[in-house]
């Protein structure tokens, strides 16, 4: 069997990060396998059961829907994507993975209406077409099914802790709490929640708070609406709000283990996976009470906060303090329950199956 895979978002960070992370775990299988993508994203990758077929089309593109390179891909068996923009003219089975329908529940966070529509039109097609659909975690399944009905089979893999991130399982960071900070991870969408946090921030500031907030991002590069957020920014006094810029995975890792709290103050997400490289590099996680992440961390010990509720926010925030845990023992949980080895396995064995 010869399996086409769409690798065009190798690079990129969220979907791409879990199908590079999934990637080798598949690829290790008996079958032949077409990899579709940049050259020079995906050329390095050196197995002897791969073809690269180079394609630096666009996702979500006119060329996509009408000069994507379907002859190659249809002498394949199978074809499988990690997100829901499927090329047209595609004959073979189809099997894809829809990580949320996030911009269904809030289409505010979508920049036009015009983006809006082209999005849905090719979820719902998606929907129809695959034989299978893959999602993080039973909140997005139940969204899906919300939007889409249930007759499709949807097969729920959770999501996964970062080789970057496993590699240092046996490190523990010597922590300084005498001058620290709490991190915020994520892009600056609505539905991130980062206007909750500022909020309350602020609150907590003004009740003595000492600690400082890092935000990983630029920004220079701040999308928003309207000027909100950066209101609230201008707010604080200098240096007690901190944009990194770029971070690599490496420096990003640091960051997030010398923290004293990651907080994820989402109204909204498919699953959530900061928390969890905290929990995981032994940081606390401040949690919205949303309910992918009362699904996702139910067994974890993150600290909820109400969600939107800036307020609540603030409390935790000043109120929370370092617990005494068994770090190696919570690695090994985690590694047990979230790991991108056992998804490519799911992936691979419906692959097979159908």
């Amino acid at each position: 069997m010869k399996i086409a895979i769409d690798c065009r978002m190798y690079s990129q960070s969220g979907i791409g990060t879990y199908l590079r992370e999934i990637l080798p775990y598949i690829l290790k299988e008996k079958y032949e396998f077409l990899l579709i993508g940049d050259m020079d994203k995906i050329g390095h990758l050196e197995y002897e059961n791969i073809e690269i077929l180079h394609c630096k089309i666009p996702i979500f593109s006119v060329k996509e829907a009408i000069g994507f390179p379907v002859k190659k891909i249809n002498e394949c068996d199978k074809f499988y994507t990690p997100n829901y923009n499927i090329p047209w003219g595609i004959k073979i089975p189809i099997f894809s993975t829809i990580h949320d329908v996030v911009f269904l529940d809030m289409p505010e966070i979508t920049n036009s209406y015009i983006g809006f529509k082209i999005r849905k039109l090719f979820l719902k097609r998606a929907v129809k077409i695959s034989e299978v659909i893959f999602t993080v975690s039973n909140f997005s399944k139940s969204r899906i099914e919300k939007y889409f009905g249930i007759e499709k089979k949807k097969n729920v893999t959770g999501n996964g802790i970062s080789n970057h991130i496993i590699e240092h399982k046996h490190q523990i960071y010597d922590k300084n709490y005498n001058e620290d900070y709490i991190i915020f991870v994520g892009n600056f969408k609505k539905n991130k929640g980062l206007k909750i946090l500022l909020d309350a921030f602020e609150i907590a500031k003004k009740n003595g708070y000492n600690k400082k907030l890092i935000i990983v991002g630029s920004l220079e590069n701040f999308r928003t609406k309207d000027d909100v957020v950066l209101n609230y920014i201008k707010k604080f006094s200098r240096g007690d709000v901190i944009f990194t810029g770029y971070v690599n995975d490496e420096k990003l890792r640091e960051m997030i283990s010398n923290a004293f709290a990651l907080v994820q103050p989402s109204l909204y997400e498919g699953f959530g996976i900061p928390p969890l490289e905290a929990l995981f590099l032994g940081t606390e996680a401040i949690v919205s009470d949303i309910e992918v992440f009362k699904e996702v961390y139910s067994d974890l010990p993150v600290r909820y906060f109400k969600t939107e509720d800036s307020k609540n926010l603030a409390e935790v925030l000043i109120k929370l303090k370092r617990e005494s845990r068994d770090l190696y023992e919570m690695r090994e949980f985690i590694l047990r329950k979230f790991s991108y080895e056992k998804i490519a396995q799911i992936i691979i064995n419906d692959l097979g199956k159908h």
